[in-house]
């Protein structure tokens, strides 16, 4: 057997099922011949054209979402990497050999990703069961009690699809109002004297993972002095952005008062032990004299900021880093430390959402970062910025949110 080649096209065609394999661009690469006969597609029909095209939702019902609900779980495998299986999905299809009469159809769809060697996914494969037949068999008398239960099943998948639906435009409206809120609370332009700094926030895709991270610039006192902060809160939706708010305004104000950076995290850390939902949140914040050239930071379990000097090297600010927020039971004094810069540096603060890949060591993801930052110093502030977010946030858009803060020191 060691010395048997495997003939996997062959394999391929012998699979049982209708499969078919997609590209990451949604385009056709191959298909079964269980696949073709059950689609009343030829080869040629289907073979290197998009599945939307091949296959486009029923014109003539307006209710129509199969297409929709397909292209959501083809992007989900893309993003994630991991399998998805579909709930029953009615999709018609339009006859070949009669153009613009449709056939209803139901079917069992499952997606899974195909892994190159660097880990992402360099094909889908999409393996769906006919079950038109066993939802038409509830509507008429059957001769067996099995096929019956299937048709039966079946329903029930399709009852639950429709709940589905309506938890997924019910988060939709959360997420909504939790964006609005989001938008409010963290400017697009910073409220601060120091003028070369630019700020971004990416939502993530979908409604999951999204409305917990933040950002925050404030004047010090002292005139020459600026405090730089970034956050993330575990969990989603509007509750997040609530806590999310809460913990932003409070370190706003403790910033104002504060010693250093250390203290303004310690009233913070005492301050979430009373938040609820502010459970294992991470903050830093920074402290930056813009008369001595000095950087003063402290960590609660957030990633650590970068800061690139004028000739390239790259410092990750990472001496003074404590657990998060509200982690140890009685809170102690928040570590700090110091660090110089020369006119012209850039420091980048950021939450996980810009670095962290599934599959990935955390620090591939903050390597890629230092480089994206040290490749484009020379770049303005907004320039920068933009460049960073396309080289490290995927295309199809991230799942976590992400904050991102450059300031031309």
């Amino acid at each position: 057997m060691k010395d048997t080649a495997i003939d996997y096209a062959a394999v391929f065609q012998s699979l049982p099922g209708m499969v078919a394999l997609l590209t990451p661009e949604l385009v056709f690469a191959d298909a079964n011949a269980e696949f073709l006969e059950g689609a009343g597609r030829t080869r040629e029909q289907v073979v290197g054209r998009p599945i939307f095209e091949v296959f486009p939702d029923n014109p003539n019902d307006p209710s129509a979402n199969g297409m929709r609900n397909l292209q959501a779980s083809l992007n989900r495998v893309l993003d994630t990497g991991e399998r998805d299986a579909m709930a029953l999905q009615r999709y018609d299809v339009e006859r070949a050999e009669r153009p613009g009469e449709w056939e209803v159809r139901y079917w069992s769809p499952v997606n899974a990703p195909v892994l190159g060697p660097d880990g992402k996914v360099v094909l889908l494969v999409h393996r769906v069961e006919d079950v038109t037949e066993l939802i038409r068999a509830r509507g008429r008398p059957t001769g067996g009690r099995t096929r019956v239960l299937e048709a039966e099943l079946y329903t029930r998948a399709r009852e639950l699809q429709d709940l589905n639906e309506r938890l997924r435009k019910a988060h939709a409206r959360e997420r909504e109002v939790a964006l609005a809120l989001q938008a409010a609370m963290l400017p697009a332009r910073p409220q601060v004297r120091h003028e070369q700094i630019a700020v971004r926030y990416r939502p993530a895709v979908g409604a999951l993972n999204v409305c917990g991270d933040w950002y925050d610039l404030v004047d010090l006192v002292d005139g020459h002095r600026i405090g730089v902060s970034v956050g993330d809160v575990v969990g989603h939706g509007l509750a997040a952005s609530c806590v999310m708010g809460q913990l932003r305004s409070a370190l706003s104000a403790a910033s104002r008062v504060a010693a250093g950076p250390g203290q303004a995290l310690d009233v913070l850390g005492r301050y979430a032990h009373v938040v609820d939902g502010a459970e294992s949140a991470t903050a830093v914040t920074t402290f930056i004299d813009f008369n001595r050239h000095t950087i003063t930071y402290s960590s609660a379990g957030h990633p650590p900021p970068v800061l690139v000097h004028t000739d390239g090297r790259v410092e990750f600010l990472d001496r003074a880093t404590d657990p998060p927020l509200d982690a140890p039971p009685d809170p102690a004094p928040r570590v700090q430390a110091t660090t110089s810069y020369a006119e012209g540096a850039t420091l980048a603060l950021y939450t996980d959402g810009l670095i962290e890949r599934r599959h990935e060591d955390i620090y591939t993801g903050l390597d890629r970062l230092a480089e994206a930052l040290r490749r484009h110093r020379t770049a303005g502030p907004e320039a920068l910025a933009d460049e960073v977010l396309l080289e490290l946030l995927p295309s199809g858009g991230a799942t976590d949110d992400a904050a991102l803060v450059i300031v031309r020191l």
